[in-house]
């Protein structure tokens, strides 16, 4: 059971519906926000509210809460739901996203030039397993990010209130201030104060965020990965980063593939290897090795053929990974590994050492039948040519 009670923490009632959660998350979050309370417990506190919200605010754990007291439940959430705050270690960015709450978008660069109002992207990793690369799937990522204001749907004006052109700076967003040195006069430009350098101001702003149109919040989106994805794509899901300010354009969600390694496929580009273990019985004779492939229902049929060595390589087309965006496959390579046979019996021991033994006396008598050959065939090599036989002839003497 939890040793906290969340809706103690946000200070709203059991059947609170979600904009009332997040109303309370925000008022107490100005309040404990170290950048805004310098007491020595006010960090903590500030992590103790974003825990209860970040429950509370995702239909999932909130349903697991209720009825378990923890936020995983018993069985889990299943492998399509991935919270980046448990990954991260705790309020994703949260940090981040407050400051540039309470920065309200307005910090003008050293030129004073105008503030950026459009919501800048945010980046993620998700990992994923080869299954899921190969197949593809649907991720539902729960995150934190500033979204348009429920109350005043991304206006940041409350009801009976207009957005009016900056009387100080007429809509530049700059001012020039003039000041006098021992050098004459000097002219710099700064971001105006009054409307933060975007040249609007609110005469009555939204009180939840403060006129921004924006609030720190807890998002769920659903990332549809293709089938075939490698480690390092990236895909972007379009208006699910930073909003912007006061209805201005939101950044993309910008999520990083990382595939995890698997235990029995290795993968290259779109092959996959793997090993398939065949005794050295089905090595000398041929076997086929029945195994499953990286798709669900895949039954790849493996040919080890007769006098198969340790190490050969057998590629079986169209088996490995799925070409992202199209029908093709890569191959499968099986790399054998023979092993010892198992589980003989006495008799079949027997036939074998038989076999062994027939095939060593066949080996001794051919070696024997070679030696007797050898000094024959070396004598006849070594023996020294015959010389021709001469008949001698003496001479005659004439008779005189």
């Amino acid at each position: 059971m939890a040793t906290k009670d969340y809706y103690e923490v946000l200070g709203v009632e059991r059947d609170a519906d979600a904009k009332t959660i997040k109303r309370a998350f925000l008022k107490k979050a100005r309040k404990l926000h170290p950048d805004v309370n310098k007491a020595p417990d006010a960090e903590a506190k500030f992590k103790e509210v974003n825990e209860a919200y970040s429950v509370l605010s995702d239909e999932r754990k909130r349903a697991n809460y209720d009825r378990y007291g923890t936020a995983e439940g018993p069985g889990g959430f299943g492998s399509d739901y991935v919270d980046m705050s448990d990954i991260f270690g705790g309020g994703f960015g949260i940090d981040d996203i407050f400051d540039s709450f309470f920065g309200g978008g307005r910090q003008g660069g050293a030129s004073g030039a105008a503030a950026r109002t459009r919501g800048r992207d945010m980046g993620i990793t998700l990992k994923i397993t080869l299954a899921e690369a190969a197949a593809g799937c649907i991720k539902t990522i729960a995150y934190d990010r500033l979204a348009p204001c429920d109350d005043c749907n991304g206006t940041g004006v409350a009801e009976g209130g207009h957005v009016k052109t900056c009387e100080k700076c007429h809509g530049t967003g700059r001012v020039v201030q003039v000041q006098r040195t021992i050098f004459g006069q000097m002219q710099t430009q700064t971001t105006c104060p009054d409307c933060g350098g975007t040249g609007k101001v609110v005469d009555k702003p939204c009180e939840t965020c403060e006129g921004q149109g924006r609030t720190p919040s807890r998002e769920t989106v659903d990332v549809e990965v293709p089938a075939g994805v490698h480690s390092g794509q990236s895909l972007r899901v379009k208006g699910k980063g930073e909003a912007g300010v006061r209805g201005d354009a939101s950044g993309d969600l910008v999520v990083r593939i990382e595939v995890a390694e698997d235990k029995t496929f290795q993968r290259q580009g779109d092959d996959l290897f793997c090993r398939v273990s065949v005794d050295s019985l089905e090595a000398i004779v041929g076997a086929t090795v029945h195994m499953d492939g990286i798709l669900e229902g895949d039954d790849v049929v493996v040919e080890v053929p007769a006098g198969c060595r340790y190490g050969e390589q057998i590629r079986i087309e169209r088996m490995g990974m799925p070409r992202m965006g199209t029908t093709a496959r890569g191959s499968l390579i099986a790399v054998v590994e023979v092993v010892p046979p198992k589980g003989l019996t006495p008799d079949e021991l027997e036939d074998i050492r038989d076999i062994v033994s027939s095939r060593r006396d066949a080996s001794a008598s051919e070696q024997e039948g070679e030696k007797d050959e050898a000094p024959h065939a070396e004598a006849g090599a070594n023996a020294e040519p015959r010389k021709p036989k001469f008949k001698h002839r003496g001479r005659r003497s004439r008779s005189k």
